[in-house]
C-alpha cells in the first residue's frame, strides 16, 4: 500500500502523465509484489521557479518519493529502482533525470481500513519480499 508522489517541473501531457504513473506502478507491482489495484499515486507539477533542481538536470527531471511499509529487502529495492528507471526511460526520461527516495514507515504507524493499525490487518500481500 505504498503512497507515491511524483514531482516534476515540466508540463507533461495527460497521456504522458498516465504513462509516468503507470511506469512507477508497474515497477512497484513487479519489485514489491503489491496488488494490481493498489494505487495511491499523485503527480504534482511545479512552476520551474518553485522547483529548483541540481545542475546538469534537464526539464524532464522527475522526483519519485515512495512511502511504504518497512520490510522490503535491499534486492527488492534495487529491483524497484531499476524498474522505475527502465519504465520512465520508455517515456523518454533519462536515468540522469530520475531521483528516487523511499520512506519506510512501520506498520504500527499506518491507520488503514477504518483507523486500524496496518500491523493488525490482513493486507492480502506479503510485505517481506
Amino acid at each position: 500500500m505504498p503512497l507515491v508522489k511524483i514531482e516534476a517541473r515540466k508540463e507533461w501531457g495527460v497521456s504522458q502523465k498516465k504513462e509516468i504513473i503507470d511506469a512507477v506502478h508497474i515497477a512497484m507491482r513487479e519489485a514489491l509484489k503489491i496488488p494490481e489495484n493498489d494505487r495511491n499515486i499523485r503527480f504534482i507539477k511545479y512552476l520551474p521557479e518553485d522547483f529548483e533542481v541540481p545542475p546538469g538536470k534537464s526539464d524532464n527531471y522527475i522526483l519519485v518519493e515512495i512511502t511504504m511499509f518497512v520490510g522490503r529487502s535491499l534486492q527488492a529495492k534495487k529491483e524497484l529502482y531499476q524498474g522505475i528507471v527502465r519504465g520512465l526511460g520508455e517515456v523518454g526520461i533519462s536515468s540522469n533525470d530520475i531521483f528516487i527516495v523511499l520512506h519506510e514507515v512501520p506498520l504500527d504507524n499506518w491507520g488503514i481500513r477504518g483507523g486500524v493499525p496496518a500491523s493488525e490487518v490482513d493486507l492480502g500481500f506479503k510485505v517481506e519480499v
